[in-house]
């Protein structure tokens, strides 16, 4: 890691993204306090990151920490109790985490015979048992089907109204760009772009402009614009990829001087847009 760099605000939620390799797990593991960096430091309220502060973290590793030979509730019941929760807090956490994450009929089976989203689920409710103040979640919707990601979405989303702060790095941009408040993306070791989703889109260098009807004076007036990228037809209308700092109204004006137009519609990037040119431009 060579001069990694982010504030995470309390109760929000923040995306760390990059290529394999790029160093996100080893950043969430200082994070934690599982490896010591070099150089630098890594606080929680101000404070460096002890023992005493750890216990108010909840971690998911990538890699499956489950005891196969465990049955489930007998497994949530241990993490809790490693957390420092006792009988009967422990218990009722324990039940409460089953029935969110549909794990009843599943509460007296060893966890090895469980299917891989279920026990991603189960890992889950381990990380989150203890109800921390960070969760720190290394690839969290791995194995799971769309309702099951579905489920886990709302679980977090509800984790982060009651105050949780979230660190999230997944390779799943579109489940990132609905959770996440900010985001950093490295690559080697490195900052390459962070902010919200705004600020991220705010340096994009180009805008989609979809224009229906895709008439022969529409696209002639589209072929005018400077830098201009014809992206092609479909479904009666026409995509076009224009410099960012165009003047959309003006440009409106001009298209419906030409033509009835019907749809007039700028396309902002997404975060997986977003991730692919700012990996790109670092190689």
């Amino acid at each position: 890691m060579r001069d990694v760099s982010f504030e995470i605000a309390r109760g929000s939620t923040f995306g760390l993204i990059g290529p394999n390799g790029a160093g996100k797990t080893t950043t969430m593991r200082m994070i934690l306090g599982i490896f010591e960096p070099d150089g630098g430091s890594i606080a929680w309220d101000g404070r460096r990151i002890d023992g005493h502060v750890r216990r108010a973290f909840g971690y998911l590793p990538e890699e499956r920490g489950l005891y196969s030979k465990m049955k489930v509730r007998e497994q949530i019941l241990y993490f809790g109790r490693l957390h420092g929760l006792r009988n009967p807090d422990v218990g009722k956490r324990a039940d409460r985490w089953i029935e969110q994450l549909g794990l009843g009929q599943y509460r007296d089976l060893p966890c090895g015979e469980l299917s891989k989203g279920n026990q991603q689920k189960v890992q889950v409710a381990c990380a989150a048992v203890h109800e921390p103040q960070l969760l720190v979640l290394d690839e969290p919707f791995s194995g799971l089907d769309p309702v099951n990601a579905d489920m886990l979405l709302a679980t977090l989303n509800d984790m982060r109204a009651r105050g949780t702060t979230l660190v999230l790095s997944s390779h799943q941009m579109w489940q990132l760009e609905q959770l996440c408040s900010a985001f950093c993306i490295i690559t080697a070791g490195e900052n390459r772009a962070q902010g919200t989703l705004a600020q991220l889109r705010a340096d994009w260098p180009t805008r989609v402009i979809r224009v229906e009807p895709p008439s022969a004076a529409v696209r002639a007036v589209l072929e005018r614009i400077p830098h201009a990228r014809s992206l092609g037809e479909e479904n009666g209308a026409i995509d076009v990829e224009v410099p960012a700092g165009i003047a959309l109204p003006d440009l409106l004006r001009l298209l419906i001087d030409v033509d009835a137009i019907t749809r007039f519609e700028c396309i902002e990037p997404s975060l997986h847009d977003i991730y692919i040119h700012t990996i790109r431009g670092a190689a």
